[in-house]
């Protein structure tokens, strides 16, 4: 039995329709692995999860970074304003103050631990003055 053209093309459309069809579902599937890859890829690249963001802001607060520095000339006979002070803190007003107190013929460091935005050792008014500034996020004089 011999086909004729007409019969022969109604047989081939639904072959055709089948191979078009598979050839679209292979590059379906390619494209669904290729993004199930990049998926995976930026999961593993995705920001710290909620527990972890909140142990980092923590250390963040603890993170002596509000600094201010105060310049002075701490004798009257001295220019230039080559003293100091400066206090580093956290977040919580916890931190150092550092002063530096420089003369003609010397030069002097003070350290005072800050807690809380105080110091159990007595602040002078330039040291206070630093702290404010840190504390509040302005620059000293």
């Amino acid at each position: 039995m011999e086909l004729s053209a007409l019969e022969l093309a109604l047989l081939l459309v639904p072959l055709t329709l089948a191979v078009l069809a598979i050839a679209a579902a292979v590059g379906l599937a390619r494209r669904v692995g290729r993004l199930s890859r990049e998926v995976r890829h930026l999961q593993a690249q995705r920001p710290v999860g909620s527990g972890d963001l909140e142990r980092i802001e923590d250390e963040i607060a603890q993170a002596l970074r509000h600094v201010a520095v105060v310049r002075y000339d701490a004798f009257g006979d001295m220019g230039g304003r080559l003293s100091f002070s400066a206090a580093i803190i956290d977040d919580s007003g916890d931190g150092i103050v550092i002063s530096s107190i420089h003369a003609r013929g010397e030069s002097r460091t003070y350290a005072k631990g800050v807690v809380a935005g105080a110091s159990d050792a007595t602040l002078t008014p330039e040291e206070q003055q630093a702290l404010a500034a840190a504390r509040t996020g302005s620059q000293g004089a």
